[in-house]
């Protein structure tokens, strides 16, 4: 299933219902400005980063993902990072999510990035999808975290 895939920068139609859609994926009932906040201040397009996306069928919001200077863990000594992936659960196992992962290493190797790093708890979802364990990380709580890496020019 081929999607759209809009940055929120240059769609600010979709701007409330992006900043809901990704505090409703990540968020909790204590951090919603945090998530404005942050996303209203990378709407300047001429910062590379942070970046925030929405993968779109019809003009409905299905799936989402970020490219940010820092995931908030440990390794701030690397950047970008691929952050906020989500699809809706109605949509999963569509290829949505390869396509938003594709979308984001062609975005980081355009702003001038040759690796994009994630972190996640999930243990083969990036692995199948070629990316590759380098390190674990920490959250501010101490608990640890895989990272992982993957060249943008794959």
């Amino acid at each position: 299933m081929k999607i759209g895939i809009a940055e929120l920068s240059n769609r600010m139609d979709l701007l409330p219902d992006g900043i809901t859609y990704f505090w409703n994926c990540w968020g909790n009932d204590s951090n919603y400005k945090f998530y404005k906040n942050c996303i209203e201040n990378s709407l300047d397009n001429k910062n590379l980063l942070p970046k925030f996306y929405l993968a779109l069928i019809e003009n409905e919001i299905v799936g989402s993902y970020a490219l940010l200077t820092n995931d908030i863990i440990s390794r701030q000594d690397l950047m970008p990072w691929f952050a906020c992936l989500f699809v809706n659960e109605e949509q999963r196992n569509k290829g949505i999510a390869a396509q938003l992962i594709q979308h984001g290493l062609l975005e980081a190797r355009q702003k001038g990035f040759e690796k994009l790093y994630l972190s996640t708890h999930l243990n083969t979802f990036y692995e199948n999808m070629g990316w590759k364990h380098i390190a674990n990380g920490y959250h501010v709580d101490d608990s640890e975290i895989k990272i992982y890496e993957k060249p943008t020019t794959d």
